[in-house]
């Protein structure tokens, strides 16, 4: 009997899997290019057995173990001012945060932008792409934070026009001025969003006595932080442990107090956008002037910060349509431009 082959063909057989990763020292977000929307965003914390090494948590469930973990237990992150500070548990929690995307069973391993500061060095780099291909990637590709930001925001960078970004993270600031797709001036610094939640520890010690946690003094920040004297005061009220009885103890904290507290890390920032822009070619100089400059990441959340800015600088000053966000979906769109990309950074070189 004449044995029959069969070809069958099956519709849809090219499966793609690819993602953007903004991994942020404070938070991680995942955007799924073919949903195009995020599908994570997690605190990059990290919670390990001291004696075992084995990832216990990640993400929200670890974030919530902070301040509160036996001795054996460490609730750590492992990323610091925006750069791999422990290799180990930032691999494990990639793997993490790709399997929680994809599900345990992964077939199709996916392709993966990861959002890097514009200052990092080449082992730094290097250390970012080996843990997203050990933590199961097929291919992955960096990007510069201030462009996935202006790209995330919207702006046309391919353009042969000056667009200014000022990216504010948990642990780095990028601020960027770009044309044609390339950084023209840039400058990262390590003040960000985690610096004023330290501003906060640090006056409430000094000026109250009172010890609080990292949780505390974010919640102050986003509650009542910002970067102008309001023309109303807001109160909140905390609570920490005295340092002079060791007892727990309520405090009400004002929005000018908090002001005090952050004023000398955002005149950093302000200080730094300023030094980039005297840096700036004039005939970009004057695209700024009619544009703008465009801010994204979380720190630009404080309230009257693009205001502050706008005061120093003379320039009209705008949030992003989502400054949370714009990264992590300009890493999305920029799985579109790897190719032009890659020509741009030889360039750049």
């Amino acid at each position: 009997m004449k044995k029959i082959k069969l070809k069958i063909k099956w519709p849809g057989m090219k499966i793609q899997k690819s993602i953007g990763i903004d991994l942020g020292t404070a938070n991680t977000l995942v955007y799924h290019k073919q949903k195009e929307e995020i599908v994570l965003n997690e605190p990059s914390v990290v919670a390990v057995d001291k004696e075992t090494k084995k990832v216990l948590a990640v993400g929200q469930e670890a974030k919530d173990m902070l301040g509160k973990t036996p001795d054996h237990i460490i609730a750590v992150r492992p990323l610091s001012e925006g750069v791999i500070a422990d290799y180990d548990i930032t691999e494990a929690m990639i793997k993490y945060f790709i399997k929680k995307v994809f599900g345990k069973y992964n077939f199709v391993l996916p392709e993966v932008m990861i959002c890097v500061p514009i200052e990092v060095t080449g082992v730094e780099k290097r250390a970012v792409l080996e843990a997203a291909i050990s933590a199961g990637a097929k291919r992955a590709y960096l990007i510069e934070e201030a462009r996935a930001a202006a790209l995330g925001s919207g702006i046309d960078i391919s353009a042969p026009e000056g667009n200014m970004i000022v990216d504010i993270g948990g642990g780095s600031t990028d601020i960027a001025v770009i044309s044609l797709g390339g950084t023209v001036v840039s400058k990262s610094i390590r003040t960000a969003g985690n610096n004023f939640d330290e501003d906060i520890i640090k006056y409430i010690k000094k000026t109250h006595n009172l010890l609080i946690g990292e949780k505390t003094a974010e919640q102050i920040k986003i509650q009542i932080g910002t970067a102008l004297a309001l023309s109303e005061e807001e109160t909140m009220t905390i609570k920490g442990r005295d340092m002079v009885t060791g007892l727990p103890k309520p405090l009400t904290i004002t929005s000018a107090e908090v002001l005090e507290a952050i004023e000398d890390s955002l005149m950093e920032i302000v200080t730094s956008v300023k030094q980039v822009l005297e840096k700036t070619p004039p005939e970009l100089s004057a695209d700024i002037v009619d544009k703008g400059i465009v801010m994204a990441g979380g720190g630009s959340l404080i309230r009257n910060f693009p205001e502050l800015i706008s005061k120093h600088t003379h320039l009209p000053v705008k949030l992003s349509t989502g400054p949370l966000e714009s990264v992590v979906i300009g890493a999305g769109i920029a799985l579109d431009k790897i190719e032009v990309l890659r020509k741009i950074e030889k360039a750049e070189r």
